[in-house]
């Protein structure tokens, strides 16, 4: 079990770290316990990770700011800021502590780029050098960072000692010579990726009102020997590992809301069945029933998922208990109705269905029984995907043969769609990051073989996201990982 706490020693001496020397107590030190909610406490075996959180270093009012104008990341004109991210300094003069803050500078620098609406400022371009010169507020000359451009800087420091890293991470506002944030982290250097990462999610909710991506993870498939597997990664690919070894065709990986348990579809019995599985405990259920079983999706929230079955006849869409034990069914129409997603609450379902003769997208009202159609634009629309504030919808289209992904308005009712991907091979299975920033998903734009790529939610920033042997397709993107007491 991982032990989060704060560090009473360091916080005897708060009112003198990153603060004007004789400063009194800052009577902030009581808001500790509630500035800890929200921090996502990671599984170890025999590690006992010391996670130490230090609000804002506690800036007297006068040398902090109060509030930020928060970046509106759903505008496709977005304006990136610029963050000059600055060598860390070694507290106690190690080459160890040298060593593990240039890895740590190299993790916040991709972390930080990831996002999408942060530009690094290249470090040619820097005039001082707080590694040097000091990373806390009164030891920094603001005028060297406006002067090159930089919105916002980013100070580290490192104390490596028996074991432990710790460290001191800033964010200052260079134009209001304000400190943002600031957070102290303790635990083995095998931690030091995470560390950087729970720093990454506080400045994106200094700046955007939201946590980002940092807590959440992905799934997708993967070839692996000429079959098709289920794997995990992290949120930008790294450390990928596999699920499944049914050495057969496994497909469609959907996330539980708590990040516990997946399922997905796999042929390893000669025919398509759902796999309900937790992920850390060797439990679960097989959704085996006559014909296919496919299309699994989780009500969010809920031990429930809905899933395409065809026992009765053509597929339609059932609602299943965890254990797959079908509570009603949702879809009674004349043909094929697949894909099935649930809105953010959970109270609307978006599917896939031939009713008009070729495959578009409808939503249902779970309460009113309503259905109404969404796509009309092209004579093929799959895929859908809602955004996590529920208003927009990503799906898959084809027109004059070639595979694209859009995305249309829900709250405007039927209109245009906006085209975010084109003339770039095809473009599959759309799925929304937890914060609605960005979206993951497959191409087959670099050599005509899938891999997973992202982009913003605008469209923009379209890179590959990892390299790994196989061929990687099907991505879907979790929540928030739960937290652990």
């Amino acid at each position: 079990m991982v032990l989060l706490y704060v560090h009473t020693r360091f916080l005897k001496g708060m009112h003198n770290f990153g603060s004007h020397a004789g400063s009194p107590p800052n009577p902030c030190m009581a808001a500790f316990t509630a500035a800890q909610r929200g921090i996502s406490l990671v599984p170890a075996l025999c590690i006992h990770l010391m996670l130490v959180l230090a609000v804002v270093f506690c800036q007297p009012a006068q040398g902090r700011a109060q509030s930020y104008d928060t970046i509106n990341v759903s505008n496709p004109f977005l304006h990136k800021t610029p963050v000059a991210v600055t060598a860390f300094k070694a507290l106690t003069g190690k080459q160890a502590e040298t060593d593990i803050g240039e890895k740590a500078r190299r993790i916040l620098h991709e972390g930080l780029a990831f996002t999408g609406y942060l530009k690094l400022v290249n470090p040619d371009a820097f005039l001082a050098d707080p590694a040097q010169t000091g990373i806390q507020l009164r030891q920094i000359n603001f005028r060297d960072w406006t002067g090159i451009g930089a919105e916002l800087l980013i100070t580290g420091g490192v104390e490596a000692d028996q074991g432990q890293v710790t460290l001191k991470l800033r964010l200052f506002d260079t134009f209001n010579t304000k400190l943002l944030k600031g957070k102290v982290y303790t635990g083995p250097e095998s931690q030091v990726r995470r560390m950087v990462h729970l720093f990454c999610a506080e400045v994106s909710h200094a700046l955007t009102g939201k946590w980002g991506v940092f807590n959440s993870r992905l799934t997708f498939v993967s070839t692996v020997n000429g079959n098709k597997e289920v794997f995990t990664s992290d949120f930008d690919g790294h450390n990928p590992k596999q699920v499944t070894h049914h050495k057969s065709i496994s497909l469609s990986p959907a996330w539980s809301s708590d990040g516990q348990w997946l399922a997905y579809v796999s042929y390893a019995k000669g025919k398509p069945d759902i796999y309900i599985k937790h992920l850390e405990q060797n439990r679960g259920t097989v959704v085996s029933r006559k014909g296919m079983n496919i299309s699994p999706a989780w009500m969010p929230g809920q031990a429930k998922l809905a899933a395409a079955l065809s026992f009765s006849g053509n597929q339609q869409i059932y609602l299943l208990t965890r254990n797959g034990e079908i509570i009603k069914k949702v879809t009674s129409s004349w043909g094929i109705n697949v894909s099935p997603r649930f809105s953010p609450d959970g109270r609307k379902l978006a599917f896939v269905s031939n009713r008009s003769g070729t495959p578009q997208i409808y939503i249902k009202d779970l309460d009113t029984e309503d259905v109404r159609r969404v796509t009309f634009q092209g004579r093929y629309n799959t895929s859908p995907a809602w955004s996590p504030d529920g208003k927009k919808m990503a799906y898959v289209g084809i027109d004059k043969n070639r595979i694209d992904i859009y995305v249309t308005n829900l709250a405007s009712g039927p209109g245009m769609p906006v085209q975010l991907t084109r003339d770039q091979g095809d473009n599959e299975d759309p799925s929304w990051s937890p914060d609605g920033n960005l979206i993951v998903f497959t191409s087959s734009r670099e050599d005509n073989s899938p891999a997973l790529y992202v982009m913003t939610a605008a469209g923009t920033d379209q890179r590959r996201l990892m390299r790994m042997t196989g061929r990687q397709t099907q991505p879907g993107w979790s929540g928030p990982m739960a937290q652990e007491d």
